[in-house]
């Protein structure tokens, strides 16, 4: 039995019969219209080729005549190939192929390939420290690899991030910006939330608490600073700091600057107070091995890097 079962794809195993129905009772309904759609007429036989009854522009007529032999055999040949790979490969949903093959231990081999390959080189960035490594250009080409591999498709080719993506090329960290705290976000993940306050502040209480947010980093907007600071001290100072300079520890965003995660514009800021946030960064630590994490480490330590 291979590592991964086909079956583990569906939610339901009425799913995967109906592809085997499907997939399989194609092959032989294929093989039968063929064979019953076939007239091998022959001289020795005495049969004529004879109109179908088929007509177009009045003298244009569709005859029975029996398709090229060698199409035929090509088509029984696609056909039973197709069989064949259903045996040996998982196609047909309910078989995993006696071959054993599955993408993941496909994967899985080479990986191995790739580690017996560069495992050691690995190994020697490994044994330095994040901060050196930032400086240590053959590795950062290593490193910028793996990015492009594995985190452009959320941060972006140029590590810009994007809406609920963050940027990494700035000095702005919800976890921090440090070697060891880049690290502990590639390895285990982080998972930020904002709750929703919408129900408890009602229309008017959301317009005052981003009027009043808006102004911590110099913006003005219509709505009641007063209230809404009121509010704020009430319900944000948990996790924003009475000040609005976020919380590391929590992944709270500091307020006073003007980098927004979620976006700048009143009505996103009035979204996330109403409707809350949840962010998921997922964790790379078990996918991607130690070593591999470190240099990627360095790698976005080194996208920010002022020193």
């Amino acid at each position: 039995m291979p590592e991964y079962s086909l079956m583990s794809d569906f939610s339901s195993p009425l799913w995967a019969w109906f592809i085997f129905i499907v997939t399989v009772g194609g092959i032989f309904w294929c093989f039968y219209l063929l064979m019953s759609q076939t007239k091998l007429l022959t001289k020795e036989e005495g049969n004529k080729i004879q109109v179908t009854g088929h007509k177009w522009d009045e003298d244009i007529e569709e005859l029975n005549t029996p398709i090229p032999r060698w199409w035929m055999q090509m088509f029984i040949a696609t056909n039973i190939f197709a069989l064949v790979y259903l045996v040996l490969y998982p196609g047909s949903a309910i078989f995993d192929g006696v071959l054993g093959w599955s993408q993941v231990g496909q994967y899985n081999t080479e990986m191995k390939v790739a580690e017996k390959k560069y495992g050691a080189q690995y190994a020697r960035y490994l044994q330095q420290d994040i901060a050196e490594l930032a400086t240590n250009n053959e590795a950062l080409k290593t490193g910028g690899r793996l990015f492009s591999t594995y985190c452009t498709q959320c941060h972006g080719t140029d590590a810009g991030g994007g809406p609920s993506f963050p940027n990494l090329r700035d000095t702005h960290w919800l976890w921090g910006g440090k070697p060891e705290q880049i690290s502990q976000t590639i390895n285990a993940g982080r998972r930020g939330t904002m709750p929703a306050w919408g129900a408890v502040l009602g229309k008017s209480g959301v317009k005052d608490v981003t009027a009043y947010v808006l102004s911590l980093s110099g913006r003005k907007t219509a709505g009641d600073l007063k209230i809404g600071k009121q509010k704020f001290e009430q319900l944000c100072i948990g996790c924003h700091t009475a000040e609005g300079t976020g919380n590391i520890a929590l992944g709270a965003p500091d307020l006073t600057d003007k980098s927004w995660l979620y976006g700048s514009s009143h009505r996103s800021i009035a979204k996330s107070i109403s409707e809350g946030r949840n962010g998921n960064m997922p964790a790379f630590g078990n996918f991607l091995g130690k070593s591999k994490t470190h240099l990627l480490a360095a790698y976005v330590y080194s996208l920010s890097r002022t020193d």
